[in-house]
């Protein structure tokens, strides 16, 4: 199977995670493509589970008697619930022109809005038919992966030491390592595969946690209100606007933190203001939550009682804590792509990825590009050719943790 019809296979088969819901996996199709890969690595003689929360782990064992470090990667099935991934039809755009893209009749990825499509002249693209997202995160990750499998089943005289594989469930909705199996994975380092220009790797992410402030009012008649009357909603919109303006999503960039309102509900008595906060410094992260300290505790002492309560909780932190320890493992995809002819980029996540948690679980873990871009959405795209660099970065790791 070439890797072009791999991708176009996983692609078709619906994973989109559900948001809403308590189970694990989120949505039970994603079992159809676990059990796919599941098959597929078994044709191949690979060792190979599938899990009741629907991760699937395979195991390469090592061909030589020399020793070195068990490597290994990850990739999510699922996909996206911020668009549909429900009947996709990949196209697929051969040798590429530089023009705009026309999606179907009412929909047009033109280069103005998307000018990186220049970059990929000559190439072959896999796009969608604009109503649907392709699927490319991370069905692209899942496509090199199995690539790189099976190079080394067929092809046996070339050596290599131990490599683990988990194709993992619910990475967009934030539960990708929720009962990701460590002892069970067996690697010493890994790498995701996960969206992103093939010349861009992360080391670094934010440090994440996450703020709710609950107000308690006081409902009256309002006729009669008069030093009664505390309207919880009134107070938790003053409340947002004692917080700087500045430190928001919409006016930061590159390593500037934010605090960002995702979500406000409430009536008179009683309001809630659900807050995300992130930064790449573990201190201005603590910062930003004193920010929110100070604010509740001005309307507390406003109304001499504590109508305000906020909790905070840890989400993620930041993967450079731990692989600043480790750089090896960075060093071994700059050396890949450089190899690959291909100017690395160390990419600083305004994010988190499944190698956030996997990294503070014992499993030192950076993110690898793969050529796929405009994620979430019906503008999605994967360039083929650096998604065949991806699958040779894999390999090149592989080699290097070998010794040679």
């Amino acid at each position: 199977m070439r890797l072009l019809d791999r991708f176009i296979e996983y692609c078709k088969i619906d994973t989109t995670a559900d948001e809403n819901s308590n189970t694990s996996p989120s949505s039970m199709k994603q079992f159809d493509l676990a059990k796919l890969l599941l098959k597929q690595l078994q044709d191949m003689k690979i060792e190979a589970s599938l899990d009741e929360h629907c991760y699937v782990y395979a195991h390469l064992p090592s061909n030589t008697d020399k020793k070195c470090a068990n490597v290994g990667f990850v990739a999510h099935m699922d996909t996206a619930p911020a668009f549909s991934g429900t009947n996709v039809s990949p196209r697929v755009i051969e040798n590429y022109d530089g023009k705009d893209i026309v999606l179907n009749p009412s929909l047009t990825m033109s280069v103005e809005q998307f000018p990186q499509l220049k970059n990929h002249v000559g190439k072959t693209l896999v796009v969608t038919d604009g109503t649907t997202l392709l699927g490319a995160d991370d069905k692209a990750g899942v496509s090199a992966i199995m690539e790189a499998l099976c190079y080394y089943v067929e092809h046996p005289e070339v050596k290599h030491g131990n490599i683990s594989v988990c194709f993992t469930p619910d990475e967009e909705v934030g539960k990708g390592t929720a009962y990701f199996d460590v002892k069970k994975f067996n690697a010493d380092f890994a790498y995701t595969l996960d969206g992103g220009s093939i010349e861009c790797y992360s080391d670094e992410t934010f440090n994440a946690y996450s703020a709710t402030i609950d107000i308690h009012g006081f409902s009256i008649h309002p006729g009669s209100a008069k030093d009664k009357m505390i309207n919880a909603a009134s107070i938790a919109c003053r409340l947002h606007a004692y917080l700087p303006s500045y430190a928001t999503p919409e006016h930061t960039e590159n390593r500037e933190g934010f605090i960002h309102l995702h979500q406000m509900s409430g009536d008179v008595e009683h309001a809630k203001l659900e807050y995300i906060i992130r930064d790449h410094d573990l201190q201005k992260i603590h910062e930003k939550i004193d920010l929110l300290k100070h604010a509740v505790a001005f309307v507390n002492a406003e109304y001499h009682q504590e109508i305000a309560c906020l909790k905070t909780e840890e989400t993620y932190l930041n993967m450079k804590e731990v692989l600043k320890h480790k750089p090896e493992v960075s060093e071994y995809i700059q050396r890949a792509l450089t190899e690959l002819n291909v100017n690395p980029v160390n990419e600083v996540t305004r994010g988190g990825t499944d190698g956030s948690h996997l990294s503070f679980m014992g499993v030192p873990c950076p993110n690898i590009g793969l050529g796929a871009g405009n994620g979430h959405g019906p503008y999605e795209y994967c360039v083929i050719e650096d998604l065949q660099i991806a699958t040779e970065v894999i390999k090149n790791i592989v080699r290097y943790v070998l010794g040679e």
